[in-house]
C-alpha cells in the first residue's frame, strides 16, 4: 500500500470512509483543539465531524515525504448547523510520523489561522471579518 496515495484519496472523500488501516491504534493527534492518544478516540473526532458539520470538504494542496515523515497542506472547510449556516474555513498543514510498518504513529495539525479566526467565522460573513 502506497501510503501517499492511501492519502490522497483519503482526503478526497473525507470524513467519509478513512482508511483507518494506515493508522497504529495507539496513534497519537494534536491540533490547536485538542490532543489524544488512540485510533478509537481519532475515529469518534472523524464522526463527530462527519456527524454535526455539513458539506465537510478537506482540500490537499501539496503532500510529500522525507524518510518517515510525510508533510500535508490542506484547507478543511465546513458549514456550521447554525440558522445563519456559517462557512468555516481552516488552511493548515499535517505532520504525520510513519513507524516502520508504515502506519502513522503520530498526526500533528497545525492551523494557519488562530482558534479566535474560527471562533470568529461562526459570527462574521468574510466580508465582514
Amino acid at each position: 500500500m502506497d501510503i501517499l496515495q492511501t492519502l490522497k484519496a483519503d482526503y478526497q472523500r473525507f470524513p467519509n470512509n478513512p482508511t483507518y488501516e494506515i493508522y497504529d491504534p495507539n496513534v497519537y493527534f494534536k491540533d490547536p483543539l485538542t490532543e489524544f492518544r488512540g485510533l478509537t478516540r481519532y475515529q469518534s473526532m472523524i464522526q463527530f465531524m462527519k456527524t454535526w458539520f455539513k458539506d465537510v470538504c478537506l482540500t490537499l494542496h501539496d503532500i510529500h515525504r522525507t524518510g518517515q515523515k510525510v508533510k500535508t497542506e490542506w484547507t478543511l472547510s465546513w458549514t456550521t448547523p447554525l440558522p445563519w449556516t456559517p462557512r468555516i474555513v481552516i488552511p493548515g498543514r499535517s505532520e504525520l510520523l510513519l513507524n516502520d510498518e508504515e502506519r502513522i504513529v503520530s498526526h500533528i495539525d497545525y492551523w494557519h489561522c488562530s482558534r479566535f479566526n474560527v471562533i470568529k467565522q461562526h459570527f462574521f460573513t468574510s466580508k465582514t471579518r
